[in-house]
């Protein structure tokens, strides 16, 4: 899969912006807080209804105005696809595929597959247990469309539950009908407890090896779902804390309390490894994403990378560029150093200044290491 194009109006800091994207490596290039991250923003909401800074849809638009439009065409599998974005300060989003209008991001979900990777992901092992569920959550409903129905209804039913915890407080009445909601949350609730381990065993297979190179074979890793509650426990549990649940006004059983755990062996890496050992088993998560998109679409995503390989060591750096010439990646940078110095291959580079975004031709970077000029090499090389 490739994104071919990109067309924002009235997006962030962008009134009107037109992007033609090469099929492998794409370079947006520009200091900090010019209107990089933007971009990649913006692909992500397209391919999935929602921003990875978890925005809400008024937030993106740009301000004094009313309205915002993002328009993206890809290819997958040879088929093309033009999906249409509107979004409005004080309505629903609305979103249009090959013109025809969908009611639901359902439909959207699944046509594009993205992997998006910024240096906040760095920190998802020693940061909270949230942090990791909106990793698989994130992940599954791209690739699952049974799983984003039922998370969209646990997370419903988790709020309305909560709602009526607080309410009971002013009518005792209300009581009886705890039982009902308890029914489809447990209902839902199982559904997602058990996608989440098929989907944890699943990207356990893959990220082992991919860790194992990284560590340059000196660490094992394993993950582990470790989930709030079993499905054959879950009824049983949620009744036994419904009193705790009323005295805290607030649903303590279920997948919402999930997390993912992070292993050397028998140490938690979570709280007792290393920063260098934690960012390692980050990066190798995150390359375990592309792998398993690949598997079980049999297509390969769209790597988004914000600003990612400044914050590496080299030969994270080194494995991370080697990991990615199969796919379609679209990397934001400050310095055009770490390729060099990698001797990675760029295909396109865009110059972002103040909203502002404009092709660098002549710039880019042979297999040896030497800048481009025009399809030839500066140094005659012959690359």
């Amino acid at each position: 899969m490739v994104i071919r194009l990109l067309e924002l109006e009235n997006f962030r800091n962008y009134e009107k912006l037109h992007l033609e994207f090469d099929h492998s490596t794409n370079i947006l290039f520009g200091d900090n807080a010019q209107g990089k991250t933007n971009i990649l923003e913006a692909i992500y909401i397209a391919g999935t209804t929602k921003s990875h800074k978890s925005s809400k849809d008024k937030d993106v638009i740009k301000f004094n105005s009313e309205e915002s439009h993002i328009r993206m065409v890809i290819e997958k599998k040879d088929i093309p696809y033009k999906i249409d974005m509107h979004l409005r300060k004080n309505k629903a989003k609305a979103i249009a595929v090959n013109g025809m209008p969908i009611k639901k991001a359902a439909e959207l979900l699944g046509i594009v597959n993205i992997v998006f990777f910024s240096p906040e992901d760095l920190n998802i092992i020693k940061n909270g247990p949230s942090e990791r569920r909106r990793f698989i959550d994130m992940e599954l409903c791209q690739l699952d469309k049974f799983y984003l129905y039922n998370l969209t209804n646990y997370n419903k039913i988790v709020n309305q539950r909560n709602k009526l915890l607080k309410d009971i407080t002013y009518n005792e009445d209300l009581r009886d009908t705890l039982d009902i909601w308890d029914s489809q949350l447990v209902s839902y609730g199982m559904k997602i407890i058990e996608r989440r381990e098929s989907f944890i065993q699943q990207l356990n297979d893959i990220v082992f090896s991919i860790h194992k190179k990284l560590s340059g074979g000196k660490e094992k890793i394993n993950i582990s779902y470790d989930p709030n509650v079993s499905v054959s426990q879950y009824e049983k549990n949620l009744k036994e804390n419904r009193e705790k649940d009323m005295k805290y006004k607030m649903t303590t059983v279920g997948p919402h309390r999930d997390d993912i755990g992070f292993y050397f062996e028998e140490v938690d890496i979570r709280k007792f490894g290393s920063q260098g050992q934690q960012r390692t088993a980050a990066l190798s998560l995150k390359l375990s994403e592309i792998e398993l998109v690949k598997r079980l679409t049999g297509d390969t995503p769209v790597l988004l990378l914000d600003d990612v390989l400044s914050e590496l060591d080299n030969n994270r750096q080194n494995y991370l560029l080697n990991s990615i010439n199969a796919v379609q990646t679209i990397v934001s940078c400050t310095g055009l150093e770490e390729f060099i110095n990698n001797r990675f291959h760029i295909n396109k580079i865009f110059s972002v200044v103040r909203g502002t975004v404009s092709d660098m031709p002549g710039q880019a970077i042979c297999k040896d290491g030497h800048r481009q000029k025009g399809n030839g090499c500066w140094n005659e090389c012959g690359t």
